[in-house]
């Protein structure tokens, strides 16, 4: 099918969990290279977005200094990413969203352009992005038009990202370099990292 003219984005920067494997910590707020993991991934997709949130459920203050607008979930359970993202669809004034987590510091600058390509050619309702070993589910560019579907999944007990991707039509886009979909999910992790993120700019 034809390519649509270039659609708006809204995207929301998932900041919300509970971080179990970094001890507790706020990971979003945790430092690489001397600067909050948050701030290498707002870097990467705010100047790409029309519109930017960040989905917080501690330190809401902390995470407003950067100049977003900081939504909370709307249960107060720890949903999961999901739950980040159905936020964001409620206060989105724009037709996509896209979902990146605040611990993925390396993103590809090409990202949100070949999602959005890939989206608006396929006619799809998701766009993910896949490397060689995996599918990054909790990086996607979706349709703010699954807001209802994604309310009832969560609602009925749903949790999981690919569960849920599984019930639309999903796009995969491929991506050549798995470091840049890097999860930084540990202390240790994070030190493995020092450095790795300046040698890049």
């Amino acid at each position: 099918m034809p390519a649509e003219p270039h659609l708006k984005i809204s995207a929301v920067i998932l900041a919300g969990g509970q971080a179990r494997r970094m001890g507790g910590a706020d990971k979003g707020l945790a430092l690489l290279d001397g600067r909050p993991l948050i701030a290498w991934v707002l870097d990467c997709i705010a100047p790409r977005v029309d519109e930017l949130f960040v989905n917080a459920n501690r330190n809401l203050e902390a995470y407003r200094r950067f100049g977003y607008p900081v939504l909370p979930d709307i249960t107060p359970d720890f949903q999961g990413p999901l739950a980040g993202l159905r936020r964001a669809m409620v206060d989105a004034t724009h037709p996509l969203i896209l979902s990146a987590p605040c611990d993925t510091p390396f993103l590809p600058h090409e990202l949100v352009r070949r999602l959005t390509d890939a989206l608006e050619r396929s006619g799809a309702e998701i766009a993910l992005p896949v490397t060689e070993r995996q599918a990054h589910r909790a990086v996607c560019l979706c349709r703010r038009s699954l807001r209802s579907d994604l309310a009832l999944f969560l609602d009925q007990g749903g949790r999981r990202v690919g569960e849920w991707q599984a019930r639309h039509r999903v796009v995969e886009v491929p991506f050549d370099d798995e470091r840049e979909f890097l999860n930084l999910n540990t202390e240790q992790e994070l030190a493995a990292q020092e450095g790795g993120r300046n040698a890049r700019r």
